[in-house]
C-alpha cells in the first residue's frame, strides 16, 4: 500500500474527521472563553482590587533601553489565562458529564426484543399443533 492511500485511509476515518471538527470547535470556544473573561469578568474584578487592569499588572524586571523593550513578568496576563484555563475545563467537564450520563441512560435501557418473524410464528403453530395431538 502506497503513502497516499496509507493517509487517504487515515484521514477518512471517521475518529479523524470528528476529532478535526472537535479541535475547530474547541478553538473557536477558547476564543470565545478567552473574551470573556478578559472583557467580562477581569474588569469588575480588577474594580473590586482598587481599578487594576490585570493586563497591566507585570514586575518589571529591566526598563526598556532605546529600541530595546523592557523586560517584564506580566503575572496578570499569566492570571487571565489561568481564569480561562478554569473555566473551559469546567465546560469541558460538564459536557462530557452530561454526554456519559446520556450513554448510561441510552446503555441502561434494555432493547424490546424483536417481533419474531413469520416463519417462527409459522413454526411455533405447528410445533403446538403437534404437542396436541
Amino acid at each position: 500500500m502506497s503513502i497516499a492511500q496509507e493517509f487517504k485511509k487515515f484521514a477518512l476515518r471517521g475518529n479523524v474527521m470528528d476529532m478535526a471538527v472537535g479541535i475547530i470547535i474547541g478553538a473557536a470556544f477558547g476564543k470565545i472563553v478567552s473574551s470573556l473573561v478578559s472583557d467580562i469578568l477581569m474588569p469588575p474584578l480588577g474594580l473590586l482590587l482598587g481599578g487594576a487592569d490585570f493586563k497591566d499588572l507585570a514586575v518589571v524586571l529591566q526598563e526598556a533601553v532605546g529600541e530595546t523593550p523592557a523586560v517584564v513578568i506580566a503575572y496578570g496576563s499569566f492570571i487571565q489565562t489561568i481564569i480561562d484555563f478554569i473555566i473551559i475545563a469546567m465546560a469541558i467537564f460538564v459536557a462530557i458529564k452530561v454526554m456519559n450520563s446520556m450513554k448510561a441512560k441510552e446503555e441502561a435501557a434494555p432493547a424490546a426484543p424483536p417481533a419474531p418473524s413469520k416463519e417462527e410464528v409459522l413454526l411455533t403453530e405447528i410445533r403446538d399443533l403437534l404437542k396436541n395431538k
